[in-house]
């Protein structure tokens, strides 16, 4: 197995418990998941040339006067 470098990471207490509730949905530590995160991201980077992919956060499909 390939030796995994270690990076100091500082985040704000908020995304932790972001991303640490999303971890223990997918039953994944926090490392797991951030290190799932930045491979998805990288996977996508390279098939697209994107940062992120068009369908992250897709406009939605309503209207928001319809609310009023």
């Amino acid at each position: 197995m390939a030796e995994k470098k270690q990076v100091p990471l500082r985040i704000s207490e908020q995304l932790f418990k972001d991303i640490s509730r999303w971890a223990e949905d997918d039953f994944r530590s926090i490392n797991g998941q951030i290190e799932y995160l930045l491979t998805e991201c990288v996977k996508q980077h390279k098939k697209t040339g994107a940062y992120v992919g068009k369908d992250i956060d897709p406009d939605p499909d309503f209207d928001v006067k319809d609310f009023d």
